[in-house]
């Protein structure tokens, strides 16, 4: 499959690096140790970490939660811990959750069977950006542009990109490609003027300092066409269409347009106590306010919208007791009920 370029030898460095990771920010014990509640993100910048650093600030002051956020590159590399329970919560989106429970695409080989989801967060929207007086206005106009590309250390955006350029024909081969680990290095790439264009999360802080940097960017729109959705989903099938508009948390958005969009979710382990994912979900959907003020994305997070059926991920039954409380179990298709252990 496409997600899977480069897997088969990368697998071994990301063991590596997710054991000395987790060692590093003290995760090696089980992560039920009532002191340690680790949540895992990606690379500060990123929407991940800073909807994590929101998650668990309401966390520890709402529930009484010891949250602490322990950055890693990306998904692809932490979701192996919080399968284990080596930490114990992680921030991702639908369709990593889908593929890790798999073990598919850029998680071949590496299927983690007690994944289970607790959370569905808010609208997760990607674009390439672009300066803001830049002629390259659509997909297509890429083609022979430098655009950073590879992101070897963080596979799970290699089907994301892909996914982007199908909606107008392009694939990377169209590309003039500038390597580059990871989005955060394909963003400064982009300040430093050695690419024409970078990939990141609409609302990420690494957004708004290119848009600092450079005098002002410009996300490129997607076309909002059936054939173009279905290239997309060809690729990523837990994505869609969506509009964006102008407004403070959307930097780059200087008219509205469609971008891609998955949900951004929280994850955890089969092991993890029920009573903590209780605790966390609850103090989730009782203070939006907070995570909003703590994240602009959160404005987009619906407290009556936290679970949905998403095929082939089980909930966590911590979870599902609470949704259950407050009526929103109903969301799951009939055959997505409880998690086993």
């Amino acid at each position: 499959m496409r997600g899977a370029r480069g897997g088969r030898t990368i697998r071994p460095i990301l063991s590596a690096m997710l054991t000395m990771a987790l060692c590093a920010a003290g995760a090696a014990a089980p992560a039920h140790a009532a002191d340690m509640l680790g949540i895992a993100t990606s690379s500060p910048g990123s929407v991940y970490h800073s909807a994590g650093t929101a998650i668990a600030t309401v966390a520890n002051h709402e529930a009484g939660l010891q949250m602490t956020v322990q950055a890693f590159a990306s998904p692809n590399v932490y979701l192996a811990g919080v399968n284990t329970g080596q930490v114990a919560f992680g921030v991702s989106n639908s369709g990593d959750a889908q593929l890790a429970s798999a073990g598919e695409q850029h998680f071949a080989g590496r299927q983690m069977p007690k994944l289970r989801a607790v959370a569905v967060l808010f609208p997760l929207r990607q674009a390439i950006y672009v300066r803001k007086d830049s002629p390259i206005r659509s997909i297509a106009d890429l083609r022979g542009r430098r655009l950073p590309t590879g992101f070897a250390g963080q596979k799970t955006i290699v089907p994301l990109f892909d996914a982007v350029l199908a909606t107008d024909g392009l694939t990377v081969a169209d590309l003039d490609e500038v390597r580059v680990p990871n989005i955060v290095g394909g963003a400064n790439a982009f300040m430093e003027g050695s690419a024409d264009a970078f990939f990141f999360a609409l609302g990420a802080a690494k957004v708004r300092e290119a848009d600092a940097s450079v005098g002002g960017i410009r996300a490129l729109p997607l076309t909002n066409t059936p054939e173009s959705l279905a290239a997309l989903q060809a690729i990523w099938p837990a994505g869609y269409l969506s509009e964006a508009r102008p407004g403070p948390a959307n930097t780059g958005v200087l008219e509205p347009v469609f971008m891609m969009t998955h949900d951004a979710i929280i994850m955890t382990g089969a092991d993890t106590p029920d009573a903590a994912v209780y605790a966390l979900v609850r103090a989730l959907h009782e203070n939006p306010d907070a995570l909003a003020g703590a994240f602009a994305p959160f404005r987009n997070f619906a407290p009556d919208r936290m679970i949905s059926d998403i095929p082939g991920v089980q909930w966590h039954p911590g979870a599902l007791a609470y949704y259950r409380e407050i009526g929103q179990d109903s969301a799951l298709a009939p055959e997505g009920g409880d998690a086993a252990r």
